[in-house]
């Protein structure tokens, strides 16, 4: 049992504040409304109309009412997760399945397409993406089902593929992705783009829906077959026909109409971290800024990261404590048996639980790992936090660590430890935002 004194418990609340105060630092640098407005265009003088698709779609497009209010006359709609919705005066919010697609979704996205070809060349397209874009604006190309795709996602999500590969083959089983959004107007097309992606690129983030495409469908194969994925037949004969040139590839790089196409980049992971960077400075800590392109297996990560914290406290190498190690990025969670049941959590949660085992306890060492949209796979918490007690106090109430690794039940043992952090949506995405506190 956990015997803690009044000054352990109160100093643990202290540090426990200053993960927290970090967190909402970096969350705060990446809301498109303290971003966008700053970032538009001068008003246009031809028709604008506003789409898009993301966790931060609802909060980028009231960003653009509040900025061109009386200036322009706005309409048009975005896509959003389900209670990630805003209240909007002109540009419609349609909340959709997230991460798996659905009807409300497709139908939002076929309206997207069509409007956009309703537009002249003086006009403006006006797209605002953000993580999550892929599932949410999902069209199904033609010869194909939103059941279809439903199943393909899932398959995906289970595959421990890493974002890129599995948008590759997103791109090529859609008719609004990988370009064609762009190809579908005469406009000209401004993509404002909150990147979820590590390293940037603009390409991935909700399969570049106003990007030349540089993958084909061979390599849409070549990540199925690399990843052993059982895809539906219709998705794989759609894709093989692709492959032998009886289906049109996505728009390529340096085709003429890009030419009239601007994307930019308005959010990112490394602002994000810059700012949790700077909220611990201000608490006295020196900072370790390992990245914002962090990528692996998440248990293998965090092995990773549990041998650096032992460096540095047993030895004062390659920092002396106290030390914040800081990261971002995109782990990944490989189901081993998708079909077992009693998986619950996600990439950030599973990332602490094998750090948990890997330290076993070392004193004065803390760690919060949440994604920044608020949802860290399948529960309703950004991630969690990890306290030298989270062992002890989850065992305490017969929730076993190990047991929990085991069955990718990350949330059922944070929430038998109490480290769980719940944020609710926080309408922006720019993947996952770690630190460990070395104390």
């Amino acid at each position: 049992m956990i015997n803690r004194t009044n000054a352990g418990q109160a100093a643990d609340r202290v540090v426990l504040g200053q993960l927290h105060d970090s967190f909402q630092a970096a969350l705060h640098a990446a809301d498109p409304r303290s971003t966008l407005a700053s970032l538009l265009p001068e008003v246009p003088a031809g028709r604008v109309l506003v789409v898009g698709a993301g966790k931060a779609a609802a909060s980028m497009a009231c960003a653009v009412e509040q900025h061109w209010r009386g200036k322009v006359a706005l309409e048009g709609l975005v896509i959003t997760r389900y209670a990630h919705g805003l209240s909007t005066d002109f540009i419609r919010v349609v909340e959709a399945g997230h991460p798996v697609p659905d009807e409300a979704g497709e139908a939002a996205a076929r309206e997207i397409l069509e409007r956009a070809a309703t537009l002249a060349p003086e006009d403006l397209l006006l797209v605002l993406l953000s993580g999550g874009g892929s599932s949410l604006m999902s069209l199904p190309a033609p010869g194909l089902t939103m059941p279809d795709l439903k199943v393909l996602n899932r398959v995906l999500l289970a595959s421990g593929a890493p974002i890129t590969d599995m948008n590759v083959v997103r791109k090529h089983v859609s008719a609004i992705a990988g370009g064609r959004l762009a190809a579908a107007t005469a406009a000209r097309v401004l993509a404002l783009i909150v990147s979820d992606v590590s390293g940037d690129d603009l390409s991935a983030v909700a399969s570049g829906p106003c990007i030349g495409d540089g993958s084909t469908y061979a390599d849409a194969l070549a990540v199925i077959a690399r990843h052993a994925m059982a895809v539906p037949p219709a998705i794989l004969e759609h894709l093989q026909r692709g492959a032998r040139g009886e289906i049109a590839e996505t728009p390529k790089p340096g085709n003429a109409l890009f030419e009239r196409v601007d994307n930019r980049l308005i959010g990112d992971a490394h602002s994000a971290l810059e700012a949790g960077v700077a909220c611990l400075r201000d608490h006295g800590y020196a900072v370790a800024n390992l990245g914002d392109t962090v990528s692996g297996e998440a248990r293998e990560v965090a092995q990773v990261y549990a041998a650096l914290v032992r460096e540095i406290r047993s030895f004062g190498q390659p920092w002396k404590a106290p030390v914040a190690l800081v990261s971002g990025g995109e782990c990944t969670v490989t189901l081993r048996d998708p079909d077992a049941g009693g998986a619950r959590g996600g990439r950030c949660t599973e990332f602490l639980l094998a750090l948990a085992l890997a330290l076993r306890g070392v004193a004065g060492v803390y760690a919060l790992a949440c994604d920044t949209d608020g949802i860290d796979g399948s529960e309703n918490n950004a991630g969690a936090v990890l306290t030298p007690e989270s062992l002890q106090r989850a065992a305490d109430r017969g929730v076993y660590a190990q047991a929990c690794l085991d069955r990718h039940d990350a949330w059922g043992f944070f929430e038998a430890s109490e480290g769980l952090v719940v944020t609710g949506p926080t309408r922006t995405n720019v993947n996952d935002y770690r630190v460990i506190l070395i104390t």
